[in-house]
């Protein structure tokens, strides 16, 4: 990894969020939990005893978290944050169908002296609702769904995998135990209530704060999405796509969005297809030790002392070298392959958090267009305006002008003179009838149907005065704008929010992250170095036996050197047989 810190845009020294106050909302705590207490047998042949995986490293952890609170929801968080090494254990999976109609995995989670139980889909739902409430900050994922081709492959017994439940069991624990490190997460009374046996998982996803969250989150408060009085201008920014560009992009976050595909690929790419070639031929070497051994141990029992005895001495050697290989595979998975996993899942999530923080720069000059537009639409109005009263107004003196004058009158008395014969108001002169009314005639409307038949109406109803519409524009302009300008400082607020937010916990992945490779290549040389010394003490004890076997016959001893003489030249049996 040391390729990616030269160019690493994580290392700020960023200040430290503080850890927000639990919620508020309480759950009815009189229903059951999810599943019952009372279940089937336990499926993983080490659920009586805790898992001994590593992660999240002690480094990641820290020391045992400084009690700074005073004040707490509920036991689980007095428990989480009360000052010791706090571990979340996940020491059981259990067949059930409680409020089931197929049956399903539940997990036995202890915290403390408190004990729940939850499948799969619930941590699922409990990390898509922390995503939602705490869009700005970098959730740990859990172990992926199964495939179609696990499906396909082991059809209805997928769900029942004893590997598959084992890693779950260890990875669902690695998530909880990074939730209850987290300075914010740990805080989350969601969380809480999650540890909690005696409450219904149902209730929390149906009560606040999951039942607050809007639809789209990208309209709501960056700090608080929950928020019920958020100002209405959140209704009027955009919805920018994550891959719309930006005219005015942060440096710095195009550095991190770079490293964090860089270091996705690798992760993804070269070190995971490694890792699983690595694991597959140490798992064809221990089976090939294992018949070998096999075969070694059979073929001891048609030998005589003390041959048989080496013979078999090798091949408890070889089983020696099965049982640490076995064992060597194992602990290559736990602590190698399946953190190497979860920190490429890590890499997906800091992809999507650097991605809302993209569209909430898209959303900010978005809305900053839209407002200078907005703006030169208002002053090209204004001006058609001022023009059109000032064409009225020099209308208006003209009129006035010309109805003052002499020539005024002449010409109206002209236009009377010229026209002797017109109709006025007293005569009874009546005009020939003209036959139907043209503008009475029913027009039929353009095109067809009873919507473009309404529309037509409505166009004919509407008001086509150019001054009217043109001050409705206006009023409409400037309602526009204002409220374009209290999304804009909403939107400025929110993107400052997420920039702080999501570096401050880039340099707490950063650190949890150098932690955790330490651990990782730590735990492999001592691995290693163990299945080394067992080797290593099973073999000598094999060459012990092997070499209490005589010489071989035809290998007479030397003869010991007479006194004086040079010392005897062995007959070479070659040369007795070729008759030499």
């Amino acid at each position: 990894m040391d390729t990616f810190e030269d160019d690493n845009p994580f290392e700020q020294d960023a200040e430290r969020i503080t850890s927000e106050d639990s919620s508020s909302a309480k759950v009815d705590l009189s229903e059951p939990p999810s599943p019952p207490p009372h279940s089937a047998p336990p499926l993983s042949p080490t659920a009586s005893t805790p898992l001994s995986r590593p992660f999240p490293s002690p480094g990641s952890r820290g020391r045992p978290q400084v009690n700074f609170k005073t004040d707490f929801c509920c036991t689980r968080d007095r428990f989480l944050h009360s000052g010791e090494d706090v571990e979340i254990l996940i020491t059981d999976a259990q067949k059930t169908s409680y409020n089931s109609t197929s049956p399903y995995i539940a997990y036995v989670i202890r915290t403390g002296d408190a004990e729940a139980f939850h499948r799969y889909s619930e941590f699922e739902s409990l990390r898509e609702s922390l995503v939602r409430l705490y869009p700005t900050i970098i959730i740990p994922p859990i172990p992926s769904k199964q495939t179609l081709g696990d499906y396909a492959v082991k059809q209805g017994k997928a769900k029942e995998d004893t590997a598959m439940i084992a890693q779950r069991k260890r990875m669902l624990q690695t998530f909880l135990n990074r939730l209850a490190c987290h300075p914010i997460l740990s805080n989350e009374h969601v969380f809480h209530r999650f540890l909690d046996g005696e409450v219904s998982w149902n209730e929390v996803l149906n009560s606040p704060p999951i039942s607050l969250l809007p639809k789209n989150i990208l309209k709501a408060p960056s700090h608080n999405p929950t928020d019920q009085h958020a100002s209405p201008a959140y209704a009027a920014l955009p919805n920018p796509s994550s891959a719309h560009p930006l005219r005015s992009p942060d440096q710095h976050f195009l550095n991190a969005e770079a490293f964090t595909s860089k270091f996705a690929n690798h992760l993804s790419g070269p070190m995971e297809k490694v890792t699983r070639r690595v694991v597959k031929r140490w798992s064809e070497y221990a089976q090939d030790h294992a018949d070998l051994g096999a075969a070694l141990n059979g073929f001891s029992l048609n030998e005589k002392r003390p041959l048989a005895v080496a013979i078999e001495m090798t091949g408890q050697a070889v089983d020696t070298t099965y049982v640490s290989t076995t064992k060597l595979l194992q602990e290559l998975e736990q602590n190698w392959a399946e953190p190497l996993h979860e920190y490429s899942q890590f890499a997906s999530i800091v992809k999507k958090l650097l991605a809302y923080r993209h569209q909430k720069h898209v959303q900010c000059e978005l809305t900053q267009e839209g407002l200078e537009i907005k703006r030169e639409q208002l002053g090209e109005l204004e001006k058609s305006e001022h023009e059109a009263q000032r064409l009225a107004a020099a209308l208006g003196r003209g009129k006035a002008a010309g109805a003052g004058t002499p020539e005024g009158d002449a010409n109206t008395n002209d236009q009377e003179h010229q026209s002797p014969s017109s109709p006025t108001a007293d005569s009874a002169y009546l005009p020939p009838h003209p036959g139907p009314n043209p503008t009475r005639r029913k027009i039929k409307p353009p095109g067809m149907g009873l919507l473009n038949a309404l529309s037509y109406s409505l166009h004919g109803l509407m008001d086509v005065d150019p001054e009217t519409a043109r001050r409705n524009d206006i009023t409409k302009t400037r309602e526009t704008i204002s409220q374009l300008e209290d999304a804009l400082h909403l939107s400025a607020q929110d993107l400052k929010y997420s920039s702080s937010t999501i570096q401050a916990d880039l340099d707490r992945f950063q650190r949890q992250k150098v932690a955790d490779l330490r651990e990782m290549c730590i735990t492999m040389a001592q691995s290693h170095r163990e299945w080394c010394k067992k080797n290593l003490e099973a073999w000598e004890e094999a060459k012990k036996e092997i070499d209490k076997i005589p010489d071989h016959p035809n290998d007479p001893p030397l003869a010991q050197e007479p006194p004086g003489g040079s010392p005897s030249t062995r007959r070479d049996s070659a040369a007795t047989v070729n008759g030499r």
